[in-house]
């Protein structure tokens, strides 16, 4: 008979090894489960790069186009040159040959060849087909080729800021190309080939493609062949105003869609000066939106509208300029140091009085004339969704005194960007309606789906419908001096120009540095285009804005005539040639009655009461109602 006790020992020993087994078990389930399940992944992409090497595919950045359709920025297939040590048979022949036809230094390309720690090393990017196929033919072991993706910019130096440029990795470092850099951006692919522990590729495995992925398509409002205009212009200015620089604008007054935008001297985007960082940056400033400057008597535009708008004045008021006036014991000048005498409002903005405008201002009073400047988008980013825009500067109003508000009104103490002015004179001139300007129409991706769409964004109403007419009235009256459609032989062009001095680092007047501008319109009773033009420290002798700006502005509109098939809307009105007569010795009493006998406008530069010197010289042709300079 079996003992009990060994029989209750026997299976209490079964029951220990029973339970040591299934623990065994569920333990051994558990790992499966871990490293199947939830590290399953993550260990097969581990195996994978052990057994595999792969070469990326970089992914196309997406085209830029113009609002015509016309493509700004493409990109085109280009080739990386990789080397794995471990498979080179002949070290000094694959460095010879590639130092040679790659253009590189032999021994810091022998130095890669010969590195067997590493399964690839980056030999030279962004080489061309025709070289890359060179490089293929020789069938050098362990040399290899990757695509790779160049940018191409289909008119070199058009608008260059604008458009901005890529590193050679296709990354945006400025402008378009940085700023919407996320969209236009690829999903890179990849080549996979099976290899051995020491990283030589297996011949006759499998080889995987995974191909990329473009990036997504911007179209701009931007009009190639006004931009082309435009740029065209602003290098004349180059030329003959030997300016610093020359800043251009054109825009769609109803929809404050920026058509055209350019700064010189620019770049060629196919020729980046890389190697100059400090002139690659100034260059590729955007100044339009980045830099601010006192706008000088474009301002105007803004004080008139906002004191019409209150109603502390009218039209049918007069005023008197006697060549300067006393503000808070301080005695500001008006640029004509003769003064202009009795005038009407509508005078008083075609003669650009700065005593009008000082009066203007302060009928306005500080609280008023700050809601309208706020009101108008000074002090604030216009959000046209380019990168470095600048909000401008505007005096803390508890700080502005009386006499600071008077040069505010003629467009001192007070700082804009281009950008912002000019979508401010948009906002008086299209029915009071202040927008968002844009340069960017849509985005779509590579299978033609919308990402981005721009909507016309207004902000507020600045100025009511009446106020608007009488100034796009007022501005036609401005231009056109001698009678309708004279500032432009048949054509209805309004605008304004401004001058305005610089300041140097230390908040004093920079001695003989002027900015000169030009903002136009058409057709004036109702616009439908804007163009500023701006000139930078003109050195070739004049510097007033209706002498070295508003020509250029007039060059600018004839080219969008003749691009837009734009008629004449007065066929008969026809402008009357005179000769420049000899001013030189006179007094500018007598230089001015000369002047107004035969329909010429002359502004001044100096204190004295002889003229010195004449800009034209005698004998020049020049059209009734052109504006001069006399020096004394």
């Amino acid at each position: 008979m079996q003992n009990p006790f060994t029989l209750y020992s026997f299976k209490k020993r079964l029951l220990a090894l029973s339970i040591v087994v299934a623990f065994l078990f569920c333990a051994l389930f558990v790992r499966l489960f871990v490293v199947q399940i939830i590290n399953g992944k993550d260990l097969q992409l581990r195996a994978t790069s052990q057994w595999t090497r792969d070469l990326a595919i970089v992914a196309p950045r997406g085209d830029i186009y113009d609002v015509t359709g016309s493509r700004l920025a493409v990109s085109y297939t280009t080739y990386n040159v990789y080397v794995r040590g471990r498979e080179v048979e002949d070290a000094k022949a694959v460095s010879e040959y590639l130092c040679n036809i790659l253009d590189l230094n032999y021994l810091k390309v022998y130095e890669k060849v010969i590195k067997k720690n590493i399964s690839e090393v980056l030999i030279k990017m962004q080489i061309s087909s025709e070289i890359a196929e060179q490089i293929y033919n020789k069938n050098f072991k362990g040399v290899y080729l990757a695509e790779s993706v160049g940018r191409y910019y289909t008119y070199g130096n058009l608008l260059s800021q604008v458009l901005g440029f890529v590193s050679v990795d296709n990354e945006g470092q400025s402008g378009i190309e940085a700023y919407y850099d996320d969209y236009l951006t690829g999903l890179d692919g990849y080549s996979f080939t099976q290899s051995d522990l020491q990283g030589k590729e297996i011949g006759g495995t499998l080889r995987y493609y995974v191909p990329a992925t473009k990036g997504s398509d911007i179209t701009l409002t931007i009009d190639s062949k006004m931009q082309l205009i435009l740029e065209q212009v602003l290098q004349k200015i180059m030329t003959e105003q030997q300016p610093k620089n020359a800043t251009g604008l054109i825009m769609n007054a109803k929809t404050a869609e920026v058509l055209a935008i350019s700064t010189k001297p620019s770049f060629d985007l196919n020729d980046i000066p890389r190697e100059d960082l400090t002139t690659l940056f100034d260059q590729s400033k955007i100044k339009a939106i980045t830099d601010v400057y006192e706008p000088g008597s474009t301002f105007k535009i803004l004080t008139l509208a906002a004191a019409l708008e209150e109603g502390v004045v009218s039209e049918n008021d007069r005023f008197y300029c006697g060549g300067s006036r006393i503000v808070d014991g301080v005695k500001i000048k008006c640029w004509r140091s003769i003064g202009h005498g009795s005038q009407t409002l509508q005078e008083g903005l075609t003669n650009s009085c700065n005593c009008v405008f000082m009066e203007l201002a302060l009928r306005l009073g500080v609280d008023k004339f700050y809601e309208y400047m706020q009101k108008f988008g000074l002090g604030e980013k216009t959000g046209i969704g380019l990168s470095g825009e600048a909000s401008g500067i505007l005096m803390d109003k508890g700080l502005v005194k009386t006499v600071d508000l008077a040069r505010m009104g003629f467009g001192h103490a007070v700082a804009v960007t281009p950008i912002q002015l000019l979508n401010s004179v948009c906002a008086i001139l299209n029915d009071g309606n202040l927008l968002v300007p844009t340069v960017v129409k849509n985005i779509t991706d590579c299978y033609g789906n919308t990402l981005l769409q721009t909507t016309q964004t207004t902000k507020r109403k600045v100025v009511s419908s009446e106020t608007s007419r009488k100034i796009c009235q007022m501005l036609s009256l401005t231009t056109n001096k001698t009678g309708p459609y004279t500032f432009l032989e048949g054509y209805d062009v309004g605008g304004k120009t401004g001058t305005a001095q610089k300041y140097d680092q230390t908040g004093h007047i920079a001695q003989g540095k002027y900015i000169s501008s030009f903002i136009g319109t058409f057709p004036a009773s109702d616009p439908d285009y804007l163009v500023m033009v701006m000139v930078d420290e003109p050195s070739a002798g004049a510097y007033y804005g209706s002498v070295v700006a508003a020509p250029y502005g007039k060059e600018i509109f004839s080219g969008l005539f003749n691009y837009l098939n734009i008629k004449k809307q007065n066929e008969n009105a026809v402008i009357e040639e005179v000769e420049m007569p000899q001013l030189v010795g006179k007094t500018l009493s007598e230089a001015a009655v000369i002047l107004d006998k035969i329909g010429i406008n002359f502004e001044t530069d100096g204190e004295g009461g002889i003229v010195l010197k004449q800009l034209p010289p005698s004998g020049t042709t020049l059209a009734k109602g052109d504006t001069i300079v006399l020096i004394t």
